[in-house]
């Protein structure tokens, strides 16, 4: 069991997809539910869903998923669509953006933090347009 305090308990049991402590995978990794990762991945997570690393995890990539919830080691930037929750033990090696984050006492996080109320959405092609040149 995994335990947060503003957030429901997260069960093994209750999430889509877990990669084991024994797993030692590298790639680009996309999914729409939840995934637990308790080993070791290096590339690339692209997501909708709720990632969850467990205390064990060691994961370097570039990441951008709906949640994150984070009680290993990320080595890598982070962009979290809705929540970015760093636990206790936590470590983050990259910078984060999110609208909503949580760093509990006992962390490592050492980068940036932008937060801004426009990541809850996609913004107007104006926007996109004025951005992209």
């Amino acid at each position: 069991m995994v335990k947060t305090n503003e957030t429901k308990s997260v069960e093994e049991k209750d999430v889509d997809t877990v990669l084991a402590e024994d797993i030692d995978f590298s790639g680009t990794m996309k999914f729409r539910n939840s995934l637990m990762i308790k080993g070791k991945f290096e590339g690339q997570i692209d997501a909708q869903g709720h990632l969850i690393l467990g205390p064990d995890a060691i994961v370097k990539a570039t990441i951008k998923a709906g949640v994150v919830t984070n009680y290993g080691k990320i080595i890598g930037n982070v962009e979290a669509i809705k929540k970015l929750e760093l636990l206790k033990g936590a470590e983050l090696n990259g910078d984060a953006k999110t609208p909503d984050i949580i760093i509990e006492s006992g962390c490592i996080f050492n980068g940036k933090c932008a937060m801004s109320a426009d990541s809850y959405g996609p913004k107007s092609s104006s926007d996109v347009s004025a951005a992209s040149t």
